[in-house]
C-alpha cells in the first residue's frame, strides 16, 4: 500500500494523449489509475464522482481540454473546437465553480495568442493547465498554515465530505491544517462524518488520514451531536465548492447540518477552500445552483440488495449552503476572512 502522498489525484500524460486520474469511485478497496482520452470519458469522469473535490475538477477540467486540443491541427478550427470542449465541460458538474473558473482561465490565455500557430496554441495551453495545478498545489500549503495558526495540540477535529489531498493537488484544504500538525506533533483527534449517501468521509477521508497515520475516529452523520455533546470536538473544518459574496457556502449535503451543531453547542466553525472558489458574482447562497444527482445513490448504491421501496419519491441533492452567520471563518491561501466576509473577499479577488 502506498502512502496517501504517492497518490496523484490528477495528472496529464501528454505521451499518451490522456488525462490520468486515481479512480476515487474505486476507493478504498482498489487504487486503480484511469486514462482518459476523449471529452466523453473526461465529462464521465467528472460527472461520476470518479475524480471530485472542487480544486481537482477545475484541474481536471484543465488538463482535460488541453490533452484534447493537442489533437487538433488546424488553425481555423482551434477556437471553434475550444468553445466546443469548454461549453461541454463545464455542463458535468454545475455547482463547484473552480471547474467554471479554470476553463475560463484557459480560453483567456488562448484568447491573448490570437494569430499565434497552432504549436504555440497547444503550448500555452499545456503551460496554462499546469500553471493552475502548481497554484492550487501552492494555494494549499497556504491554506493549511493559515488552519493552523486557529488550532492547538492535541484539539479534537470534525470534517465532513472529503477535502483532502484527494481532492485537490497536494495537503488538501479542510485537511491540510492536520496534516501539516501530523507533521509537526499536534496530536489532532479526527472525526469524520460518513457523508451519506456518497460516503465520500468513509471512503476516503478515514482511508487517507488512516493512510496518513492521523487519529481518525469514522462516525455516521446522526452521530456529529452527540461527540460534540460530549466535548471530543474543539473545531470543525469543511472544505467548499462555491462561496458566495457574502460568505454563503456550498458544500456537500450536511454541511449547513454540521453548522447549525457547531453553533449550538460554541464550536468554531471554519471554512476552508482557495479564493477561487468565492464567487462574487453570486450574491448570496440562493443564487447557487444546487446539482441534484441520481435517486439511487439513496436507495440502492451501496446495498447488495435495494433498501427502499420501489417508485419511493427520493430527494438527492448533491449540497446544501451553510449561511454565512454560521461560519466562524473562511481560510484561503491569501488569509483568513471574518464575518463580514464581503469587503474582505473584495479585496481578495482584486489583489490578483
Amino acid at each position: 500500500m502506498s502512502n496517501i502522498f504517492d497518490i496523484v489525484t490528477v495528472r496529464a500524460d501528454y505521451e499518451q494523449g490522456a488525462v490520468v486520474i486515481i479512480d476515487q469511485t474505486q476507493l478504498p478497496g482498489r487504487e486503480v489509475y484511469l486514462a482518459l482520452k476523449t471529452p466523453e470519458e473526461i465529462w464521465e469522469a467528472i460527472y461520476l464522482l470518479k475524480v471530485r473535490g472542487a480544486p481537482a475538477i477545475g484541474v481536471a477540467a484543465a488538463y482535460g481540454i488541453s490533452v484534447c486540443m493537442q489533437k487538433v491541427d488546424e488553425v481555423d478550427d482551434f477556437y471553434r473546437e475550444f468553445a466546443r470542449l469548454k461549453n461541454y465541460l463545464a455542463s458535468s458538474r454545475p455547482t463547484a465553480v473552480n471547474l467554471f473558473t479554470a476553463l475560463e482561465r484557459m480560453e483567456v490565455a488562448l484568447l491573448k495568442c490570437q494569430g499565434a500557430g497552432v504549436e504555440v496554441l497547444k503550448r500555452v495551453l499545456r503551460e496554462e493547465a499546469e500553471a493552475i495545478r502548481r497554484e492550487d498545489a501552492a494555494a494549499c500549503r497556504k491554506i493549511g498554515e493559515y488552519g493552523l495558526s486557529l488550532l492547538k495540540p492535541g484539539m479534537g477535529l470534525l470534517t465532513h465530505c472529503n477535502a483532502g489531498h484527494l481532492a485537490v493537488s497536494e495537503y488538501g484544504t479542510a485537511l491540510a491544517p492536520i496534516y501539516l500538525g501530523q507533521e509537526q506533533g499536534f496530536g489532532f483527534s479526527v472525526f469524520a462524518d460518513e457523508t451519506r449517501p456518497l460516503l465520500q468521509g468513509a471512503r476516503l477521508t478515514a482511508f487517507e488520514l488512516q493512510k496518513a497515520g492521523v487519529d481518525v475516529t469514522l462516525i455516521c452523520d446522526n452521530m456529529t451531536s452527540s461527540v460534540m455533546k460530549q466535548g471530543w470536538v474543539q473545531a470543525v473544518l469543511v472544505g467548499c465548492d462555491r462561496v458566495a459574496a457574502n460568505g454563503d457556502t456550498a458544500n456537500k449535503i450536511g454541511t449547513s447540518g454540521v453548522a447549525v451543531l457547531a453553533k449550538y453547542y460554541g464550536i468554531p466553525f471554519y471554512v476552508l477552500g482557495p479564493t477561487s472558489t468565492i464567487d462574487m458574482d453570486c450574491p448570496t447562497g440562493k443564487e447557487i445552483k444546487i446539482e441534484e444527482r441520481d435517486p439511487a445513490e439513496v436507495t440502492e448504491k451501496w446495498y447488495t440488495r435495494r433498501m427502499a421501496p420501489e417508485g419511493i419519491h427520493v430527494y438527492n441533492p448533491a449540497f446544501d449552503v451553510t449561511s454565512a452567520e454560521l461560519i466562524t471563518a473562511i481560510i484561503t491561501e491569501k488569509g483568513i476572512a471574518y464575518p463580514p466576509f464581503r469587503d474582505k473577499f473584495r479585496g481578495w479577488k482584486e489583489c490578483k
